[in-house]
């Protein structure tokens, strides 16, 4: 497998050269090709309530993963698959009040 690995490696390098373009322009060379220039330092700092959306996104998405397969098993769970999963969303639930209350879905503030 490993030999498999190394020669796929190295396939794909040789093609790469013998295929790829033989003068690229500065626009190919640059990191991103967006369509833009790239403007300051890639490094800059981020605020705070960008990863905080960004982990309460991940919440709400896992929250999604986790229904799909509960509406698939809902006859089979019964009352109590429901009422477990009415106390999960209430806990959600909760916790969406409690970040919309703290004011991290509010980006017009400029505080954290």
């Amino acid at each position: 497998m490993i030999a498999v690995g190394i020669a796929f490696a190295v396939t794909m390098l040789g093609l790469s050269s013998l295929l790829g373009p033989r003068k690229p322009t500065p626009e190919k060379l640059a990191p991103y090709e967006c369509g833009m220039p790239p403007v300051g330092d890639a490094r800059e700092r981020q605020s705070v309530k960008f990863y905080l959306v960004a982990m309460i996104f991940l919440l709400f998405d896992i929250e999604v993963a986790f229904l799909y397969p509960w509406a698939m098993a809902l006859r089979d769970l019964g009352w109590a698959g429901y009422v477990q999963v009415l106390l999960f969303m209430l806990l959600l639930l909760a916790g969406y009040v409690y970040v919309w209350r703290k004011g991290v879905l509010d980006w017009g503030a400029e505080s954290t």
